[in-house]
C-alpha cells in the first residue's frame, strides 16, 4: 500500500492512500491544484515526514502521527467535504451515536478533529439539519476545528493560528455576527460556487450605494449600505481562507500606532 504526502499551497500538508477520494473528491481539488510531495509504504516514515515538512511550510502541525489515527472499524460513515462533516443521523440521536464512537478522529481540510466528551457538546450545540436530508446533519468544519487546541476544545475569540489561539482587539466580539454571515452563505452554496472577482464587483456595487445615500444625507440607506459591504467582506475574506477577523486584525495593526492630524475633514498620517 502506497502512502502520498501531498500538499496544498497556502492551505495544509497532509497523508492520504487515496488521492482521488481525499484530495479530489472530499476535498474539492483537481490535478494541477496540489503537490506530492513524497509516496512511501512505510507509514513511520511518511508519518514522520509529513510532521516535518508541516513545521517546514508553517502550517498547524497534527496532534496526531498519521499512523497513529484511530480507525475503528464500526465508526460513523461521517461524510467530510472540504466545508463540512455531516453525521448519518437526525440531531435527536445525535449526541448517542457521538458518544459510541469517542475516540474517533478524522481529516478536515482545516485540521484534524476528535471526539471527545468535550467536543461533543459542542457538536451538538452548533450541529444543523441537512436542508436535504431530515435524518442526516452536519457541523461546519472550519468553526469546529477553531474550537480545539491540542484535543481540547473550547469556546475561542478568535481565529487559528499556526501557533495556537490568539485573541483579537477588535474583531473578537463581532465573531459570531461574522459566524452568522458565513453560515448564511455557506448555507446558499455562496463559498462552494463563489468567486471573489464577482464580490470584489459586488462590493464596488454597494460601496456605490453608500456615496448615493450621502449625498442625498439619507442616514438609514447609509446604514444599509454600511451592512452590505461588511456582508461582501466577509463572503470575499472567506473565498480566500482568510477570515475577516485576521484582515480586521491587520488592518488594525496598522494604524493603532499611527499618528497625524485631520486636514478638511480627512485624517492626515505623519
Amino acid at each position: 500500500m502506497t502512502y502520498y504526502l501531498y500538499h496544498i499551497p497556502g492551505k495544509k500538508i497532509g497523508v492520504t492512500r487515496n488521492l482521488e477520494e481525499r484530495v479530489h473528491k472530499q476535498q474539492g481539488y483537481k490535478e494541477g491544484e496540489y503537490v506530492i510531495l513524497a509516496e512511501s509504504k512505510d507509514i513511520s516514515e511518511i508519518s514522520t515526514l509529513e510532521i516535518q515538512m508541516q513545521k517546514a511550510f508553517g502550517y498547524k502541525v497534527d496532534r496526531q502521527l498519521y499512523k497513529n489515527l484511530k480507525c475503528n472499524k464500526k465508526e460513523m460513515k461521517i461524510n467530510v467535504t472540504e466545508q463540512t462533516t455531516t453525521f448519518p443521523m437526525p440531531l435527536n440521536k445525535l449526541k448517542g451515536r457521538l458518544m459510541d464512537n469517542i475516540g474517533m478522529t478524522w481529516e478536515t481540510i482545516d485540521g484534524d478533529v476528535t471526539l471527545t466528551s468535550e467536543s461533543i457538546k459542542w457538536v451538538i450545540a452548533n450541529a444543523k439539519t441537512s436542508m436535504y436530508n431530515d435524518e442526516r446533519c452536519y457541523v461546519y468544519n472550519k468553526a469546529f476545528v477553531r474550537c480545539f487546541d491540542n484535543n481540547s476544545p473550547y469556546p475561542r475569540t478568535g481565529a487559528l493560528a499556526p501557533t495556537g489561539i490568539r485573541s483579537m482587539d477588535v474583531g473578537a466580539s463581532y465573531s459570531p455576527r461574522f459566524d452568522k454571515i458565513r453560515d448564511w452563505a455557506e448555507e446558499r452554496g455562496l463559498y462552494a460556487k463563489g468567486d471573489t472577482k464577482t464580490q470584489a464587483l459586488k462590493l464596488m456595487e454597494e460601496a456605490g450605494e453608500i456615496c448615493r445615500a450621502v449625498l442625498k444625507n439619507d442616514h438609514d440607506q447609509i446604514i444599509d449600505g454600511i451592512g452590505d459591504c461588511v456582508v461582501v467582506l466577509t463572503n470575499l475574506a472567506e473565498l480566500i481562507n482568510v477570515p475577516i477577523e485576521d484582515c480586521i486584525d491587520v488592518a488594525y495593526d496598522e494604524i493603532k500606532n499611527r499618528k497625524g492630524k485631520m486636514v478638511n475633514g480627512t485624517f492626515k498620517k505623519d
